[in-house]
């Protein structure tokens, strides 16, 4: 009788942990998916170690609401096929220019969080730094500097880059910092380290059902500029986004999410713009 019961007690345990995982991947795949930011392409938006969740319902879905689970070699089309539609989506609605969006990146499948400034049709080119949008320059507006400690950021103990020259540990490392003003009104904070390549690019025309994608950290970001062939992102299919996010629950200034102790006071629940 003992045995039995233990063998039952056993076999609830499994079956409760095998629903806990069902419920948590149908709430992951159809309402919000959790992200942390490793890098710093998004700064001062995004900050390494900020921990949000991502809205699902905010775009429909494809086959990347699943997600890819590299450690068992499962990728996301082969648990969400039927949702792999020649790039359109189920209750699909389109981004707003502006909206920072995770969004599986076309070739190597990893998940990349990044703000769309070109929407379909769009010529797209970057001249001495500005954006230029359809032939219009977008509006600029300095905002002083954004300054960080020069030190390891994060699990992967990146360095920040300085705008004012090699600094030591420890030592205020600066970025030049404006207000950019997207056609539509919507505005944000990107950051300038210097004369860069991805400074002067050649004109994009982004094709039908794709979209154009920007790091914030302007200078520090791979991304639309460069094509995905050549390790960046290029234009990203409609299918491939994966949804908005909206605010940031918490940050961690460590090198662990969990050491709580070093979470930032001043980014619970902070709104992103």
């Amino acid at each position: 009788m003992a045995t039995e019961a233990k063998s039952s007690g056993i076999w609830e345990t499994i079956k409760t942990v095998f629903w806990a995982l069902v419920i948590a991947l149908i709430f992951r795949t159809v309402f919000f998916q959790p992200f942390w930011i490793p890098s710093g392409s998004m700064k001062d938006t995004l900050l390494i170690g900020d921990f949000l969740f991502v809205n699902k319902m905010a775009y429909g879905y494809s086959y990347a609401s699943c997600p890819n689970i590299a450690a068992f070699g499962i990728d996301a089309r082969k648990i969400c096929g039927f949702l792999d539609r020649d790039n359109t989506r189920l209750l699909g609605g389109g981004p707003e220019r502006g909206d920072v969006i995770v969004f599986r990146h076309p070739t190597n499948g990893t998940d990349f969080i990044k703000r769309v400034v070109g929407m379909p049709g769009d010529k797209i080119q970057v001249t001495d730094g500005v954006l230029i949008i359809n032939d219009t320059p977008v509006e600029l507006q300095d905002a002083g500097n954004f300054v960080e400690i020069k030190d390891v950021q994060g699990p992967l103990r990146n360095m920040p880059r300085c705008e004012n020259g090699p600094v030591g540990l420890g030592a205020a490392c600066e970025k030049s910092r404006q207000i950019e003003t997207l056609p539509g009104g919507q505005f944000h904070n990107i950051l300038n380290i210097g004369r860069m390549p991805s400074d002067n690019t050649r004109v994009y025309n982004v094709p039908a059902g794709h979209y154009f994608f920007m790091g914030d950290n302007r200078d520090n970001s791979t991304d639309s500029r460069v094509p995905d062939r050549a390790g960046g992102v290029g234009f990203v299919p409609y299918e491939n986004l994966i949804g908005r996010a909206d605010r940031v629950i918490f940050s961690s200034a460590g090198r662990s999410m969990l050491f709580f102790w070093t979470w930032r006071g001043d980014r619970f629940f902070e709104k992103l713009e």
